[in-house]
């Protein structure tokens, strides 16, 4: 099964949203770190890819028709040019509120010395991703939007929507040439819900 949409955004920018908004369209399932966390040969998999030993691409996302959120926002080159028909969703948010969301949800977990260093969230994204500065919001922030330019020049208009999860169904529909869903949007994951799951 090739995949049909890849989520190029970063984490905490609406992608549970936009993962349950794509399995309600029929491009389900729809991969998201919420299936590393919970399967362990998915757990192997991307560690060894975050260390430069990338998977079989097909074999990676071999129950999914889409993918979006950690990991897949960092292979994002790499899966897009694997699958040159997918149309890629970048999901963005105001930049602050995207860094006080990360720092309060999974920003806990990239600190090595809070979880475990070898996980793809402490070795790629914290240390990786966020050169092991988090902390620094200006740094941080000033990497979200590099990655969100590096999106945004390298994939033509016609294959790439840039999308806020408050615009609801309409541009995701249109984008993706289905007809326009009829029940409300999901809105999920909020802080307080990653939290409270997390235990925090």
């Amino acid at each position: 099964m090739a995949l049909d949409v890849i989520g190029a955004g970063m984490g905490r920018t609406g992608t549970f949203s936009l993962k349950l908004a794509l399995e309600h369209l029929g491009f389900g399932p729809c991969h998201h770190m919420a299936d590393v966390n919970a399967n362990p040969e998915q757990k192997v998999l991307w560690r060894a890819a975050g260390q430069g030993q990338l998977p079989n691409w097909d074999v990676a996302y071999a129950v999914y028709r889409s993918a979006v959120d950690w990991p897949t926002a960092h292979f994002w080159r790499e899966v897009s040019d694997h699958y040159p028909d997918a149309k890629v969703v970048l999901t963005v948010r105001d930049p602050e509120a995207w860094y006080n969301s990360v720092a309060q949800t999974i920003g806990l977990a990239m600190d090595a010395g809070s979880n475990d260093p070898q996980s793809f969230g402490v070795a790629v994204v914290g240390n990786g991703v966020f050169g092991g500065r988090f902390n620094d919001r200006d740094q941080a922030i000033a990497v979200y939007e590099a990655h969100n330019a590096a999106v945004r020049a390298t994939l033509p208009s016609e294959r790439l929507l840039t999308y806020q999860v408050s615009e609801g169904w309409e541009s995701l529909c249109a984008f993706l040439g289905v007809q326009l869903a009829t029940e409300p949007f999901p809105r999920t994951n909020s802080t307080a819900e990653f939290r409270a799951r997390i235990g925090r």
